[in-house]
């Protein structure tokens, strides 16, 4: 028990480098689908840019130039969490000795320190990050959960002008899918639209909007369906929009909103959430070992927050 009772610290470089950084970065940010800033200087400013549509001139003498580019600009509101979790002795040392037993290159009767720490940093950046993820859909302070701030759902149905679409479906199946992704793009406005050739545009759904279309997919009958249906789908995309799922279904009952499902279509470069770790005094992670409570205690002190840059470039369809 020794090996992890010694207590480790994580704060300036070793924060941003060791701990935060492999959450949204490669891979990880990918999966968010959305744009991540990290460590920006604060208050954290968020841009998204156009070019000018017609900056041609007649050939004179003279200067008339102006900027090349149209600037939409906002500023992320961060707010200063904390992330704590403890353990009692028994369960933190089997939760971590299972992260180690999964390994193949790992000799059991040779762990050292480092091995330890890596699989006790790895249990709790996995936890902080789910949280993050969900609240950055489904956080609102007013509420009893995922409440440390507000998060896109909340600041595209109550805080910004954007109202759902109408729409005639009761809910999202494999035979009016369609339906759905075909009227929400009719609804786009032309700015939106526009930006389809940047690769950026997604529509965010619900899981069972994901699985109907998925279901649409499977009974088209050719060739390529049926070796999706068998093999399964790295990924799904309509008319070259990706789709992607939120895998939020699981926690939309206990929140305050009054739909079970949604969709979005948005530029993935207008959802933007920010996470700082250098410049507030007391940003770090801790892990120690309680020997009074006999329990390992973990805890990350940062701050984050998100923003949408342009509510124009937001579409949304929601169900009860």
């Amino acid at each position: 028990m020794g090996l992890i009772e010694n207590t480790k610290t994580y704060y300036g470089r070793d924060l941003e480098t060791i701990f935060f950084r492999p959450m949204f970065s490669a891979e990880n940010a990918e999966q968010l689908g959305i744009r991540v800033l990290y460590n920006m200087p604060v208050p954290t400013t968020i841009q998204m840019w156009s070019p000018q549509s017609d900056i041609l001139q007649n050939y004179e003498a003279g200067w008339n130039g102006g900027e090349s580019a149209i600037r939409m600009q906002k500023n992320i509101e961060l707010t200063k969490i904390k992330a704590e979790v403890g353990f009692s002795a028994s369960t933190y040392f089997q939760e971590v000795l299972e992260l180690i037993t999964g390994r193949a290159d790992v000799n059991l009767d040779d762990l050292t320190g480092t091995e330890l720490e890596a699989a006790e940093t790895e249990m709790f950046r996995a936890a902080i990050a789910e949280s993050l993820r969900v609240t950055m859909w489904l956080g609102d302070i007013d509420s009893d959960r995922y409440n440390k701030f507000n998060g896109f759902l909340h600041k595209i149905v109550r805080d910004a002008s954007i109202l759902p679409i109408s729409h005639d479906l009761v809910e999202p199946t494999g035979d009016n899918i369609l339906q759905l992704f075909n009227l929400m793009w009719k609804s786009a406005s032309p700015t939106l639209k526009a930006l389809k050739h940047d690769g950026n545009l997604a529509f965010f759904v619900t899981s069972d909007i994901y699985d109907a279309y998925e279901q649409h997919l499977d009974s088209c009958g050719t060739d390529a369906s049926y070796n999706d249906l068998t093999t399964g789908r790295r990924e799904l995309s309509y008319h070259g929009i990706k789709i992607i799922d939120m895998g939020i279904s699981q926690y939309l009952p206990d929140t305050s909103f009054e739909f079970g499902s949604a969709c979005i279509l948005t530029d993935r470069r207008n959802l933007v959430m920010a996470v700082n770790t250098a410049d507030y005094p007391g940003s770090e992670v801790r892990m120690w070992y309680n020997p009074d409570e006999m329990e390992n205690r973990q805890r990350a002190i940062f701050m984050v927050g998100c923003e949408i840059v342009d509510d124009d470039l937001i579409v949304i369809a929601t169900f009860k």
